[in-house]
């Protein structure tokens, strides 16, 4: 369904319901995955998209399309990850940028819920090696198949910025990869 139809169907008070069941449909399995590629952990990410959609129902009557549809609920997404791994790091006092590479790990390999082979596990280790705004620019472009534009819009950066991030975000993979064959 178009997002569009969407948005009118949730400003009429007796379709709401509907749109958003509409919209949770749509976009649900997307967000998932951004968010568990950027906390890991299955939980996690489940109660992070739930929060996600609470944001959307309470806000989305003020969205005022100056943005995509999905481009503002990544936004929300990637805002709330940011939050979680925040707080996490503060709970657990680790640094998000280095000792967290071996905590997230840790929590991929030990998850039920991971069902990659070796070398979808070596990528993610790779990742986790990644500052995390390098990590979120390869995930959005590499995995969600998203333009520099939208994720421009999404973080907040300019377009050179995320290319930089992407290329030195692939050099670091490659050197990661060839160097844990």
């Amino acid at each position: 369904m178009e997002d569009q139809l969407i948005l009118e169907k949730f400003a009429d008070e007796h379709t709401r319901e509907q749109a958003f069941s509409l919209l949770v449909k749509k976009y649900q399995e997307k967000l998932y995955w951004h968010v568990r590629r950027m906390v890991i952990d299955h939980d996690d990410a489940d109660d992070l998209v739930q929060e996600v959609f609470i944001k959307v129902w309470k806000n989305l009557g003020n969205f005022r399309e100056e943005s995509q549809l999905y481009t503002w609920l990544y936004r929300i997404a990637t805002n709330e990850c940011i939050t979680f791994l925040h707080k996490k790091k503060q709970h657990q006092q680790i640094s998000l940028d280095d000792d967290s590479a071996a905590y997230l790990t840790d929590t991929l390999a030990d998850s039920p819920y991971f069902d990659g082979d070796q070398a979808q596990l070596k990528l993610q280790q790779a990742l986790l090696t990644l500052p995390q705004k390098q990590r979120q620019v390869f995930n959005m472009k590499y995995f969600d198949e998203l333009k520099y534009e939208e994720i421009s819009e999404i973080l907040g950066t300019s377009i050179g910025a995320l290319k930089a991030s992407y290329h030195l975000a692939v050099k670091k993979i490659e050197q990661y990869l060839s160097g844990h064959d």
